[in-house]
Parts: C-alpha cells; structure tokens; sequence
C-alpha cells in the first residue's frame, strides 16, 4: 500500500465502524428477525431476482458455497424454498420462493424500511438529498457498474415546482446555452399552473430517482377539448432509462380520462430524443416557425396528437 494512501485508507475503515454499528450488522439476528445479514440478504435475492440457481446466487454474492448451501437447506427446511430442475441443464436447479418464503421476505423488507426511515426521520429533505448523493458516489466510484436504481412517478407535491424551475433553467443554460429570460418563462408558466390549478384537468408529475427528483412534466388545458403537454425534463443522471417515456404516456393518459380531444405541444429540433418519445407517442408535426428567443436563433416545432 503507497504510504501517502494510509489517510484515506483510515477514513474508509473509520467509516466502517460507523456503518456496521449504526445498522447493527454486529447482531447475530437482523433487526429483531431469525435471520442472519447474509441469510437476509439471500432471501432478497431470491424474492427480488428469482429464478437463480445457487451458483448464481453464491457469485453474486461471493459466499461459500458450502456455507450458501446450508442457507438453502434451513430455507428449504422450514418451507420457504422450493426447487426444481432446469430445463437448459438437467445438472443445475432453480431457486425461488414459497408463498411463505414471500412473506418473510416481505416481513424483512417492511423491519429494513422501518429502520432505516427512523433512522432518517430527524433530517430534513436537503438533507436527505445530500445523504443520498453521497451514497451514490460511494457505490459509484468503488463500483463503477451500473447499478439498479429505484425510479418512480408520483404527483407533484410541496417544494416540487420550485426544482422544475431552477433544473430547467440551470440544464438548458448548460446544454443549449439559453439566457436566464428562459428561466423567466418557466417561472412564469409555474407561477400559472399553480394559480389556476384545476386537478380534475390538469396535472405535474415528478420523476425520481433513488430518492431524487430527476424529472418532470406538466399537461395544463388550452381549452375544454385541448391539453397542453409542458415541461418534459430529466436531468442527464436520469436518461437512458425510459422515463422519458413513461412520463409522456402518464400525461396522455390523464388525458384522455379527462376528456380532452387533443393534446399540443411546441419543441425544438435540438431536443431530438423528446421528438422521438412524442413522435413514438403518435404526436404529428403540424408546422415550424424560426425564432430567436432565450438569446438563440432557432426552429420552433408545433406537433399534435388528437385522441
């Protein structure tokens, strides 16, 4: 080991200690339950990535696989496993739970949720972004795979509108070089949405991403039978992983179940991966405009999707 490393060697093992004290990876049992850590963390595996053979599993997670194949015999045992032989090769058997080997899974992820989220109950939400981050930058650098990442759609909620604004005018001056008079416009168009907010017609929602907000979209009404769709973003963390998409189909969705007939939109040719979502969508281009606006000369694109 170079010398001019033992300052950050001690850090990291310094942050050990506190890591396996603050979750009790020291007890013999995890939170309470008849599980070890690592026979919990196989019961996630098999509730989460079945089927998997135990050679998988042990890989994964570089167990023994003696040791792996005790866990299995007691999960098996105790009427949570079940096994049966692969079709590909007549050697291997396919791990996957029980209805009862479900449950336990689902008793442990419900005791980890606790725990963690009183663990993080005392923070506030800058805090926990912060908490996160710093997390993802651990697993990203020793890692350097792509890991999963939980990612979801919910509503928009308290706090929310202000982040669209301040992503949307920090990525574009970054990407497309608009001025702040962009940043003005989203404000703007925010200051409205919320002013004359009618749920039954109109909607935001938020994407996340490992407990991040990542993204967003709004559909407002232009007129009882037409919807504007407004403000997709992603921030570049959240791309490549179809949300894009998936936000796009929400809004048209609500859409329709709100009666609307049509939904607009207007765009640039330099967002060229949202013209392919509206487009795959069903969006037609109805016509273009040159403008100059946000300090940029460009094409202004009309596109249309009637129901």
């Amino acid at each position: 080991m170079p010398h001019d490393t033992l300052p950050q060697v001690l850090a990291v093992r310094r942050f050990n200690r506190f890591y396996t004290k603050q979750f009790g990876l020291f007890q013999n049992h995890m939170l309470g339950s008849p599980y070890s850590l690592v026979e919990a963390r196989v019961l996630y595996d098999l509730a989460n990535h079945a089927p998997l053979t135990a050679k998988e599993i042990a890989c994964d997670l570089a167990l023994d696989a003696g040791y792996l194949s005790r866990i299995l015999k007691r999960f098996e045992t105790d009427g949570m496993l079940k096994k049966e032989r692969s079709a590909e090769d007549g050697r291997s058997q396919i791990l996957s739970l029980t209805e009862h080997g479900m449950d336990e899974a689902r008793m442990m992820a419900a005791l980890a949720n606790d725990h963690v989220g009183a663990m993080l109950n005392h923070l506030d939400s800058d805090a926990l972004e912060k908490l996160v981050r710093a997390m993802q930058t651990v697993e990203e650098t020793l890692d350097g795979r792509n890991q999963e990442r939980a990612a979801i759609i919910r509503s928009h909620r308290a706090g929310d509108i202000g982040w669209v604004v301040e992503a949307h005018g920090r990525l574009y001056a970054e990407e497309y070089g608009f001025d702040e008079r962009f940043e003005a416009l989203v404000a703007c168009i925010a200051a409205d949405f919320i002013s004359d907010y009618d749920p039954r017609r109109e909607h935001c929602w938020i994407a996340e991403v490992d407990g991040q907000r990542a993204g967003s979209i709004f559909l407002v009404r232009e007129s009882d039978k037409v919807a504007k769709l407004r403000m997709l973003l992603l921030t570049p963390e959240a791309r490549g992983m179809g949300l894009g998409k998936k936000l796009v189909a929400e809004c048209l969705s609500f859409a329709r179940a709100a009666g609307y007939e049509s939904v607009v939109l207007w765009t640039k040719p330099i967002l060229s991966t949202a013209r392919r979502i509206y487009e795959n969508a069903g969006f037609q281009l109805e016509r273009e405009e040159t403008i100059t606006e946000f300090g940029v000369s460009q094409q202004a694109q009309f596109w249309r999707l009637d129901f």
